[in-house]
């Protein structure tokens, strides 16, 4: 009986780590991000528009999210001295990502909440302010757009930051389209209509990364991967007789890790299927990170494990 590792990125900081390699995007987005939200926040008081507050309150969610997702990158990468974090710190950019989360949904709430209080009001709204804020935040978030957008593919962390940025820039949208209407018609109301719009809008993309920050929280079997395929490919590798107690989660983005037995055939080389068994799942199935074990027959103690 044996057991094997296969461990694709060392104990250190990873080349392959996803979140690490897109630190210095992250950076740069994140000074444009904070530059920006002191004019917009100084421009919404002054003007007294609810779209242009509100966009600062979700730009201010960015630079937290921002922030902590920079802080998460590091600690991610950042090798253990303790001992004690025997998988890293790895999963601090998906905690990072649940922050992202939180955040957003509660912009989100305090602008329809601050909108819904607005009814029956007649604020008055400089438009100017917000047509000329409103199109640079547009000009920030879109470069943020496509400093974060390689990233937002490998990365969940990353794609956190990303998301609230394409939010942003609807919100930057939708503080122009604010600014025409208001100023077209006159009527004050489209302000708070707007920012009515946006805060859904940044509640429904925050719900969606929620689904993915708790699949990997529950250490669910990542998205376009089947158990049941794995276990064929496994079993179709000559030696191996039979798999069980397979276990596939993702640690953190772009990070896939699996254990499981594999029952070797008459005369099988347990060496040569855990060399063989390791390459199927790094080359097919894109984990490399994977600790097998290998026996003549299944024992006693794996038929009582019911999990």
């Amino acid at each position: 009986m044996g057991a094997g590792h296969g461990h694709g990125h060392g104990h250190g900081a990873p080349a392959g780590h996803a979140g690490g390699r897109f630190r210095r995007r992250l950076t740069i987005t994140f000074v444009m991000v904070a530059a920006f939200l002191v004019v917009e926040l100084a421009a919404g008081l002054w003007s007294g528009s609810l779209a242009l507050i509100s966009d600062a309150g979700h730009m201010t969610a960015d630079v937290v999210a921002l922030g902590a997702a920079l802080v998460a990158t590091r600690i991610a990468t950042r090798r253990d001295t303790t001992g004690r974090r025997t998988y890293g710190s790895y999963r601090a950019e998906v905690f990072a990502s649940g922050l992202t989360v939180l955040i957003m949904l509660g912009v989100g709430a305090y602008v329809v909440i601050e909108a819904l209080g607005r009814i029956g009001e007649d604020p008055e709204v400089h438009t100017g302010a917000m047509l000329v804020v409103g199109g640079l935040g547009l000009a920030v978030n879109l470069v943020s757009m496509l400093l974060l957008r390689e990233g937002a593919s490998e990365s969940l962390n990353v794609k956190g930051a990303y998301l609230e940025v394409v939010a942003d820039a609807a919100g930057s949208v939708g503080v122009i389209a604010a600014g025409v209407l208001v100023a077209t018609t006159g009527q004050a109301w489209w302000d708070a209509a707007v920012a009515v719009a946006i805060g859904l809008f940044v509640a429904v993309r925050a719900l969606a990364l929620g689904r993915q920050v708790l699949a990997v929280l529950g250490q669910h079997v990542p998205e376009g991967m089947t158990v049941d395929q794995v276990v064929a490919d496994l079993e179709a590798l000559d030696g191996v007789a039979d798999v069980h107690d397979l276990h596939v989660w993702t640690l953190t983005s772009g990070m896939h890790v699996a254990t499981a037995h594999l029952v070797l055939a008459e005369n099988a080389d347990p060496q040569a299927v855990l060399t063989s068994a390791q390459d199927l799942l790094a080359r097919t199935h894109d984990i490399e990170h994977a600790t097998l074990q290998t026996e003549t027959a299944p024992t006693h103690r794996c038929h009582e494990v019911t999990w």
